[in-house]
């Protein structure tokens, strides 16, 4: 699986550099997290994903790609006039997702209605530390503990950094373990780009009863990229194709 994680970074620099356009950051700090859900296991036929933090779609589009569901050559047409794979996603051009996203704050209200909708399946909702700042997620974060809903699942990847700066400097994004526990949730705090852990993670909180649970994963900013990483410019500037190919020879050399 970390094979599979280097591919979909590498994917993503070619399409961001392709497009022109795009995040950077944020899409190569959650690719341990969407290859373990993918990838690991953990997603069963009746779960349902959805992207919260929608801009960093690139990592999505990638991982559907390498699971067959999408052509590969697709990716390349990222944030095309026309393109299913839009910079945002957007599920009426593509229907593998569950929902468009990208209007920050939006995708734990989402996951709530399909959790309340069918208890059967489990629903998992990747956030982004930033979009822990928006009102609707707060609501979101009361509502799933006052009904108890333990077939939710929030993943939030604090990578530390949103297009404003540090995320501690912003709203104080170092109190979100105090924060979800104080709303009554069930915590688990891991590295998020040890794949095994967020597996663990994820099997976890199944057991859990009575309460939604979180998965706090701990990321670095475009990770993978020594040039990327923990870098704010990289939130959403797409690499040259000098920045490319020198990205992508870090990559290839991580996994020879």
């Amino acid at each position: 699986m970390q094979k599979i994680a280097n591919l979909i970074r590498q994917d993503i620099i070619k399409m961001l550099a392709q497009a022109g356009s795009g995040h950077p950051g944020g899409s190569l700090s959650i690719v341990e997290i969407l290859t373990a859900l993918y990838f690991g296991g953990v997603l069963e036929k009746q779960d349902k994903f959805i992207l919260s933090k929608g801009h960093c779609c690139p990592a999505l589009y990638a991982v559907f790609a390498k699971l067959g569901l999408i052509p590969k050559a697709e990716l390349m047409t990222l944030r095309q006039l026309g393109s299913r794979l839009q910079g945002h996603p957007d599920r009426v051009k593509l229907p593998l997702l569950e929902t468009s996203s990208g209007s920050l704050g939006q995708g734990l209200s989402i996951g709530i209605g399909m959790a309340l909708a069918d208890k059967s399946r489990r629903i998992y909702v990747l956030m982004s530390d930033g979009e822990q700042e928006e009102g609707s997620t707060l609501e979101s974060m009361m509502f799933a503990a006052q009904h108890k809903i333990d077939n939710l699942t929030g993943i939030i990847d604090i990578n530390g950094l949103q297009i404003d700066g540090p995320t501690v400097e912003i709203m104080g994004g170092d109190k979100l373990e105090e924060r979800y526990q104080a709303f009554g949730w069930h915590i688990e705090d891991i590295d998020g780009h040890n794949i095994q852990a967020i597996i663990d993670a994820c099997q976890e909180v199944k057991n859990i009863h009575n309460q939604p649970s979180v998965i706090l994963c701990h990321t670095t900013k475009g990770k993978g990229v020594s040039f990327m990483e923990n870098k704010i410019e990289w939130h959403g500037k797409a690499p040259n194709k000098d920045e490319a190919k020198k990205a992508l020879e870090e990559l290839k050399n991580q996994i020879c």
